[in-house]
């Protein structure tokens, strides 16, 4: 599975972006996409990840209320619209695939990485 992220920039704070990523490859092994970040000098934290069906999304509680996860299966591509920007919001956002079968796995797969930038 590769995992190809856009949508990323620079934002004034109250502002919005809209993050996309593509799915290619084995993309029947996908069992969760997400949405992580990493902030200069902090460890990588799950912004928000759904499950194959939608059946289950999860957020981190610092974006409730303000970013929403969607994914479209024919397109295979993950969405994470994100309003009302804090600076606090500023990382590096990765796309995550986690990946498996019924006797193997479950592996993650991750994208190159976008930069959100959210200045005051």
């Amino acid at each position: 599975v590769q995992l190809v992220e856009s949508g990323g920039g620079l934002v004034q704070a109250g502002g919005s972006l809209r993050l996309s990523c593509a799915a290619s490859g084995t993309t029947f092994s996908i069992k969760v996409l997400g949405w992580y970040r990493q902030a200069p000098g902090k460890q990588r934290e799950l912004v928000a990840n759904i499950t194959n069906d939608g059946s289950v999304i999860n957020y981190a509680d610092s974006v409730k209320g303000r970013f929403t996860i969607s994914r479209d299966n024919a397109e295979n591509t993950v969405y994470l619209q994100m309003n009302s920007l804090k600076p606090e919001d500023t990382a590096v956002y990765f796309c995550n695939a986690r990946i498996g079968g019924r006797l193997w796995g479950p592996f993650d797969r991750w994208g190159q990485g976008t930069q959100v930038t959210v200045s005051s």
